[in-house]
């Protein structure tokens, strides 16, 4: 399938923020794609023309400012001096952005990590345009899942060094006395980032079985949102 991919930029309470958008030639539902702490790296471009070859019109705001780390303690310092006032409203105006954008007239939200918890925020914060929400190896504790409406997929290790699996038991629990739909898949053996090509945690046959079920929600779960 053929598909057009262009750099997108987008006007954030007067700040220009760089996003990136590939979309099918004759468009598709729409899935906005929220980054690990490494920022808006090549990985992530590619995740978009992927699900883009899939049939969808993938959305991916930076969070960082143009900024990419390329270790874990590079990260980290991008991560303390994230602003999530400022990342919150890139989120939110890229949600609007991809609304307008796509097919459908609702989307899916697709976070990995840091992007997971996001996600869980655009979920709870417009659950009326939310269809479906895919969690990479990423948890909110404590959050009140009650405004959730969309159908949950989720991607853990069960030996994460960086999201311990009662935090994830947690979650999912707290989910269902929501009443929300969340199904969780566990991984055993695999690391954090487990499905990032470019990371050494990488792992191939779990990461292909994570985008095959991934696929599968984002059709079955946006199949009904065409306008």
């Amino acid at each position: 399938m053929s598909i057009q991919k262009s750099e997108i930029k987008l006007d954030v309470n007067g700040k220009s923020v760089n996003a990136y958008l590939a979309s099918p030639s004759n468009d598709g539902p729409g899935v906005l794609v929220l980054h690990a702490w490494w920022g808006l790296k090549p990985f992530f471009k590619q995740v978009c023309d992927r699900l883009a070859e899939q049939g969808f019109t993938a959305f991916a705001p930076d969070l960082r400012d143009g900024q990419i780390a390329e270790t874990i303690e590079a990260a980290k310092e991008l991560m303390e001096k994230s602003n999530d006032q400022l990342v919150g409203d890139i989120v939110i105006v890229a949600k609007d952005y991809l609304l307008a954008h796509s097919t459908s007239t609702k989307i899916g939200v697709m976070g990995f990590s840091m992007g997971a918890a996001w996600s869980l925020v655009v979920a709870s914060n417009d659950p009326d345009k939310i269809a479906a929400t895919v969690l990479f190896y990423g948890t909110y504790p404590g959050m009140d899942f009650t405004k959730v409406k969309s159908k949950v997929l989720g991607h853990y290790s069960d030996n994460d060094e960086w999201e311990p699996m009662d935090d994830v038991k947690a979650m999912e629990q707290s989910m269902k006395d929501a009443g929300v739909d969340a199904t969780l898949h566990i991984y055993p053996g695999v690391a954090h980032w487990f499905v990032e090509e470019d990371r050494p945690e990488y792992d191939s046959s779990a990461a292909s079985l994570a985008w095959e079920r991934t696929f599968e929600f984002l059709r079955t779960s946006l199949r009904e949102t065409s306008r």
